[in-house]
């Protein structure tokens, strides 16, 4: 690619005023195929355009699970939840991602204490005191997406539940904290595992992050466990989500077999999420949706 033309990032920038240099940097960087290491696909990084589009799309879905954090309690079924979610995103400008994804029936996942995730919003599960509840939205605005969940405690909630969901967003924290660019998509899972093997719990592993923001799903898978310096490495301009699901018992899971979305834990032990929507940068990361 010669200097004067336009940067293969679509940003419409000459490419020595773009990306020559850090095209130089990733090429200059010896890998170890042993360990997995490689570089990540061009179209999986994101120009200053992409980048204004997934925040922008982010507001709304942090918007949304505020508005669920206000009012969610005993009493409320999940279908109430879901509503919530769809009409403000919608009222917003934005989509809600989850509906008719892959023929998933509602707008967001709503998973209640064994369920590690792919719950379905109905108004048949009513939240209980005592429960311990992740909702899971992903917005799409202008044809950018954001992914974010949280936990929410319901009730008197008892002391190994509370546990559980509080060192599970330490993991999650812990792995973004972790995340540097030209380090390694290894490196997330590394202290992520640790960080919860230490307090006795379980990661799950059939299930991950992912990048994001053209697509609901791209490139890398986010596993969260793992050996440090393994895998893809984190550029600037990636975007991705982090969001360990952790597990009081085992790590293993199973599919509901009649609704095929549900995933449980396979000994029925509690589990815990937290998820954010996160940008590499030249420097560190950025948060664009939590």
């Amino acid at each position: 690619m010669l200097d004067t033309d336009l940067c293969w990032c679509g940003s419409n920038k000459a490419y020595k005023d773009c990306h020559r240099q850090f095209d130089e940097h990733l090429n200059s960087i010896k890998l170890k195929a042993f360990k997995g290491q490689k570089r990540p696909p061009r179209n999986i990084i994101k120009n200053e355009k992409d980048i204004e589009g997934i925040r922008k799309s982010g507001i709304i879905n942090n918007g949304a699970l505020d508005l669920i954090a206000s009012k969610i309690c005993a009493g409320m079924d999940t279908e109430t939840i879901n509503l919530l979610a769809h009409n403000y995103i919608v009222e917003h400008g934005g989509i809600p991602a989850c509906l008719n994804y892959e023929g998933y029936p509602k707008s967001i996942c709503v998973s209640i204490n064994n369920v590690v995730c792919h719950g379905i919003p109905s108004r048949d599960i009513v939240l209980k005191d005592g429960d311990i509840v992740n909702v899971d939205v992903t917005t799409i605005l202008d044809g950018y997406y954001a992914d974010a969940s949280r936990m929410f405690m319901i009730g008197n909630v008892s002391d190994k539940a509370r546990k559980l969901v509080e060192v599970t967003k330490e993991c999650m924290e812990i792995g973004i904290k972790a995340i540097k660019p030209w380090s390694f998509v290894g490196d997330i899972g590394a202290v992520v595992e640790h960080h919860a093997h230490k307090h006795g719990y379980s990661v799950v592993e059939d299930l991950g992050g992912h990048g994001v923001g053209k697509k609901f799903h791209e490139e890398p898978f986010v596993a969260h466990f793992g050996k440090k310096n393994t895998g893809m490495l984190l550029v600037p301009g990636m975007v991705l989500t982090v969001e360990p699901m952790i597990n009081m018992g085992a790590r293993h899971v199973v599919l509901d077999p009649v609704d095929e979305w549900t995933i449980y834990t396979k000994d029925g032990s509690l589990s815990a999420q937290w998820e954010k929507t996160v940008l590499i940068t030249e420097t560190g990361t950025e948060i664009l949706a939590d």
